[in-house]
């Protein structure tokens, strides 16, 4: 059975993102870039991971500076933790990578 509750804890395989996934990383935009210590050119969220653990952790990687869509391109990865809705549903970036290629796997850090 390959479903998402069959492999809670676990992550999941990379998606491309969601409307939900890109909302989410809106709203945690200027909290990335405070991370990485720079305001990114661009910004599109590209693919993501998900681990469901006491609410859910995402894995995204965003393109932050895209030059013609070549390997070139410099992404971030970013770990963002939401809590369950009946703690309120926070979210919290709690790791920055920057900077990534379009090519570098997303890998839990």
């Amino acid at each position: 059975m390959a479903t998402e509750e069959a492999n809670l804890g676990g992550w999941s395989t990379v998606k491309p993102v969601t409307e939900e996934v890109k909302e989410i990383c809106i709203k945690e935009k200027s909290e990335i870039e405070k991370k990485a210590a720079i305001n990114f050119k661009d910004y599109i969220p590209l693919l993501y991971k998900s681990q469901t653990v006491a609410g859910t952790n995402y894995l995204v990687k965003l393109d932050v500076c895209q030059e013609n869509g070549t390997l070139e391109d410099k992404c971030v990865h970013v770990m963002i933790h939401q809590a369950l809705p009946c703690n309120g549903g926070k979210l919290t970036v709690t790791g920055v990578q920057y900077p990534k290629t379009i090519i570098d796997p997303l890998v839990p850090f």
